[in-house]
């Protein structure tokens, strides 16, 4: 079974494989019926337009709502402001605001994937270690408990006003649950496939590579589409506590001012980011489990 074929097929077809990389296969031709045809660019593009016209339809609402509500001066202006007017304020401003958006990306994102091998490095140990379980896990849901915004004039202090505390603020928040669902992932693997890889004579290794990683990927991506949204929240908390650039730094100064159009514009871009990088994750996730079940069209969410 070739790579490719394997990847397709899933973790459960693995166990049978993590032995066998190097026998020739016995299979001459495809399985009876063949693999479905691959959809078309339409199809595809229906699908696309498909399962975005309901959010459009709701942020077509939402928008509506806040121009009738901002028009009509139900609330002032100097608190809600006029989607013209931020627009107004966004291309006005827009240089500087571009240059704010990308220090809190670069925050965001060096947070995430340190979060990210971190927390899988950490789960790996914990599914793998019942010393590291004992030991590890508590610390973990204690970090976690801890307010990060209390911990972060500290992080201040001890790192100075640079990119560090920043840094080290998106990785704390967006840890979590990477560790969480990575322990989830690795210890869900169907013991019958870990009992027939090891009677087959795969070793811990291609296990792991073969089985046990596939198989937590569904979980692991889940967990990783969280902690690259909570990342952007840590960069934006660390430019709160001490900062002279970044998104949060404006959103100080655009409060301080009641710039509400300011403040607004602002708020778009950090949610700009988050989206963003959220449908990364996304398309990472189906180009990795294209063979999971909430990956292929038409599986029904209940059984109702």
């Amino acid at each position: 079974m070739t790579e490719n074929a394997l990847h397709t097929a899933g973790p459960q077809a693995a166990a049978t494989a993590a032995t066998h990389d190097t026998q020739p296969s016995t299979v001459a031709g495809p399985p009876p019926g063949g693999r479905p045809p691959r959809p078309t660019l339409g199809r595809r593009a229906a699908a696309l337009a498909d399962s975005l016209w309901r959010p459009a339809l709701v942020l077509v609402v939402l928008f509506a709502a806040w121009w009738f509500v901002a028009a009509r001066e139900y609330v002032p202006n100097y608190l809600v402001p006029t989607p013209g007017q931020v627009w107004a304020t966004m291309t006005g401003q827009w240089s500087e605001l571009a240059r704010h958006t990308l220090v809190t990306l670069y925050e965001t994102v060096l947070g995430f994937v340190l979060a990210a091998a971190l927390g899988l490095a950490a789960a790996v140990g914990i599914a793998y270690s019942r010393t590291l379980d004992k030991a590890l896990y508590p610390i973990v849901l204690f970090a976690q408990v801890i307010p990060k915004i209390a911990i972060a004039p500290l992080l201040v202090v001890w790192f100075g006003l640079g990119l560090t505390p920043k840094v080290i603020l998106a990785v704390l928040i967006a840890f979590f649950p990477v560790v969480i669902s990575g322990v989830a992932g690795l210890r869900s693997t169907d013991p019958e496939l870990l009992d027939l890889a090891a009677t087959m004579g795969a070793g811990p290794w291609r296990t792991f590579r073969k089985i046990r990683f596939p198989n937590a990927l569904p979980h692991l991506m889940a967990g990783l589409k969280v902690a690259v949204t909570l990342a952007v929240v840590g960069a934006v908390v660390g430019e709160f506590v001490g900062a002279s650039e970044g998104l949060g730094y404006v959103l100080l100064l655009a409060n301080g001012n009641l710039d509400a159009a300011l403040l607004f514009a602002d708020l778009i871009l950090m949610s700009a980011i988050g989206i963003v990088l959220f449908v990364l994750v996304e398309v990472a996730e189906a180009l990795l489990i294209p063979w999971h079940a909430s990956r292929r069209a038409g599986v029904p969410l209940t059984t109702s």
